[in-house]
Parts: structure tokens; sequence; C-alpha cells
């Protein structure tokens, strides 16, 4: 008997007047763990947990309004294209948040916020607290991806295989029923980095002086560019990549180069 992984037959919960997107969700419960996690941590390096409170009001934002921007740009054929719709720009709960652009306005926002005020502890610290917990957070979100049928890879007979609709099936591919999941894929080793940093040892020596969210972002980016090799959405392409396959190897050196140089800066950590 073949297996696969179904797909939900909804993307939605309608209570009432009200509809609710599972990947609104999927986003909500992972900014919830990962708010948990960063106080507990921000808390053990001495920290006062209401700085991390009052980031979040900065910080969410931030973050959801720079994926979503990096997410346009990125995609724009959907929305400025041939029968595309400006409008849904805006549309966040249909999916569609870059994680780089959410990185990446978060971190400066967060940056900003320590540098305006003061804080408890140096941003430094704040950037380690949250590493293990934005993965987590990246995990869980990928979830939304599955309830609304979208970002999957290659077909594949695997017995996890994804199964997917017709309608949701890219053009050349309506003869094929299960793909890789790489909403999965990805989720489980968001949560395998989490796992390793908050259970490494020498994590725990190093907590506060920057070096582990470095390390967060070149062990995501390295996993990043091979689900992206496999993923069969339509994206821009550069040289006939995939344009997130470029981001995801130019951060993987990038932080990881940071990364080497501040641990060789301070062996004794």
């Amino acid at each position: 008997m073949r297996t696969f992984i179904p797909t939900p037959s909804s993307s939605t919960l309608e209570l009432g007047f009200f509809t609710i997107h599972y990947y609104a969700i999927c986003i909500l419960f992972g900014i919830i763990i990962a708010l948990w996690l960063t106080k507990r941590r921000y808390i053990s390096l001495g920290g006062n947990p209401s700085d991390i409170s009052d980031l979040a009001i900065v910080v969410i934002p931030a973050g959801i309004i720079g994926g979503r921007i990096y997410h346009v740009i990125t995609s724009p054929q959907k929305y400025f294209g041939n029968g595309g719709s400006p409008i849904e720009a805006f549309e966040i709960w249909k999916g569609g948040l870059g994680i780089w652009g959410a990185i990446s306005l978060g971190a400066l926002s967060a940056y900003i916020f320590f540098t305006v005020r003061e804080t408890s502890l140096p941003f430094a610290a704040l950037a380690d607290a949250i590493a293990p917990a934005l993965l987590i957070a990246q995990g869980i979100g990928r979830f939304g991806n599955w309830f609304n049928s979208e970002l999957f890879g290659r077909p594949t007979k695997l017995p996890w295989g994804l199964e997917i609709a017709l309608a949701n099936r890219p053009n050349g591919y309506e003869n094929f029923e299960t793909f890789h999941p790489t909403f999965l894929y990805e989720a489980i080793w968001c949560f395998l980095i989490a796992l390793f940093i908050l259970r490494a040892p020498f994590f725990k020596s190093i907590i506060g002086t920057g070096s582990i969210f470095y390390f967060y972002v070149a062990a995501y980016s390295f996993g990043r560019l091979f689900i992206e090799m496999i993923r069969v959405d339509e994206v821009n392409l550069i040289l006939g990549l995939r344009l997130n396959i470029w981001v995801s190897l130019l951060m993987f050196i990038g932080a990881g180069a940071i990364f080497l140089s501040k641990r060789a800066k301070n062996p004794e950590k």
C-alpha cells in the first residue's frame, strides 16, 4: 500500500463571521514560543525580561514587514506581472514571508532599539539569546506552507512524499501527485540546529558574545541552500540558479566567516 503525507483539505478555519488562516496561526504560535524561549535565555544571562517584552512590540512588526517586502521584491510577477494583483502584496495571511527580509529588518530594528535606549544587556547578548528561538519559530512557521499547499519540492515516490492537489501543482507537473515536502525538511533542519545550540556545551560558553547568532545564520543558510535546489515554485533566476540559492550561499559564507573570525579572536571562550 502506497503511503504519503496528505495535504490539509482546507487552509482556513471558519468561525461564524471570522476566517482564521492556519498559516497565520503557525506564525503566531512560532512567535509565542520564540518570545518565551528568548526571555528564558536572556534572564539566564542576567537580563531584564521587560527588555524582550518592549522589544517585541518593535521587532515583530518589523520582521513581518521585512519578510513580506523581500517576498514581493523577489517574486514581483505574482503581484505586478501580467494578470497580477498588486493588492495581494498586502495579503500576508495567504503566505509569502521571505526569511531573509524578516531577519534583516528585524535585526536592524532590534539593534536600533538597543542603541537608542538603555537595556540591561548589550545587543550581542540579545542576538545569542534569540538565535535558537528564531530557528524554532521558523520551523513552526513552515507548517503554514503545508496548510497552503505551497513551496514543495520536485516530484517523488518516497513514502513521505507530499500529496498535492491538481489545482496547486506548478505548470509542467500536472501529472505528478506527490512531491518532496520541503516545508518538513526545513522545519526538521531548524529544530535540529536549535537543539544543537541549546544542548552543546560549546554554545553555553560563548553565549553573550554574538557568535551564536552568526552560527545560526550560517547553519540555517547551509541547509536552506540544498532545500532550495529541489523546490519547484516559480522564482527569479540568476545565471540559471534560484535567487535564494545565491542568497543562501552568500549568507553562509559571510556569517560563517564572521563566526570563525570571532572564535579566532577569543580562543579561550
